[in-house]
């Protein structure tokens, strides 16, 4: 199987390439640079794709499309990288330090504002707002990183007020977390018929702005830790190969 993991910053990749060490250089057109894990169950490839959903959106497509032309095409695209939780509540909510497995990866902001509230771009009569990951998959990966599991929100701006917040959580009831880059990747991989995950953990809490309650090195670390195990719970999902075929 082979895997790209795209995230926003240097810092999400070498945290994810720190689960996986050593990992070579690979620079793809456009001057993108792939970290390539060696010696894995999984072939894994990680790219620091931008910061938002345009970005991630053109790092993914140039990753895939690459691999594609060079005949050796991904089995899965995950998107990876800290974010912001929202606050825990029944079935909802995500902790500081703790991994979130998205089972929907979702446009928080893609659409219309009205006179009666939001609107979403699927309701203007385009595109989509929601791509949703094999649910399968993302039992095996939560269950063995020991994830929550629930709704992703992309945002092109990140949230930094209290009302903001409630409005996000009442537009995408169950929420755990608010990121930048999920939907972008997404969008990219469904365009290209790949599969899709996005893993997140938590530096801070999705509301008013205050960095120094932020836990950007504790959520590197549990990204660590989220794609040690993440290996081997793609191998079991996958299960073993098949015997060979002799006439």
């Amino acid at each position: 199987m082979r895997v790209l993991v795209v995230t926003a910053v240097a810092a999400e990749r070498d945290a994810v390439c720190a689960a996986a060490e050593p990992c070579d250089e690979v620079t793809l057109p456009g001057g993108h640079e792939l970290r390539r894990a060696a010696g894995l169950p999984v072939a894994l490839d990680a790219l620091a794709a931008g910061v938002g959903p345009a970005a991630a959106a053109a790092g993914t497509a140039t990753a895939l499309t690459a691999a594609a032309l060079a005949g050796q095409p991904y089995d899965l695209v995950v998107s990876a990288g800290i974010g912001g939780g929202f606050s825990p509540g029944p079935g909802s909510g995500a902790p500081l330090g703790s991994v979130v497995v998205a089972d929907a990866i979702v446009a928080g902001d893609l659409g219309a504002e009205s006179p009666d509230g939001f609107v979403p771009v699927t309701e203007l009569g385009f595109g989509t707002v929601v791509h949703r990951p094999d649910p399968a998959l993302v039992r095996a990966v939560a269950a063995a990183s020991g994830a929550a599991v629930g709704p992703v929100v992309t945002v092109s701006t990140v949230t930094g007020s209290a009302d903001r917040a409630a409005e996000l959580a009442e537009r995408h009831p169950g929420a755990r977390a608010e990121a930048m880059e999920g939907f972008g990747v997404a969008e990219a991989a469904a365009a290209h018929g790949v599969p899709v995950l996005e893993i997140r953990t938590i530096s801070n809490a999705v509301g008013p702005r205050d960095r120094a309650a932020w836990r950007i090195g504790e959520a590197l670390t549990a990204l660590t830790g989220a794609f040690r195990t993440l290996p081997g719970a793609l191998t079991a999902t996958a299960g073993p190969a098949p015997e060979p075929h002799h006439p």
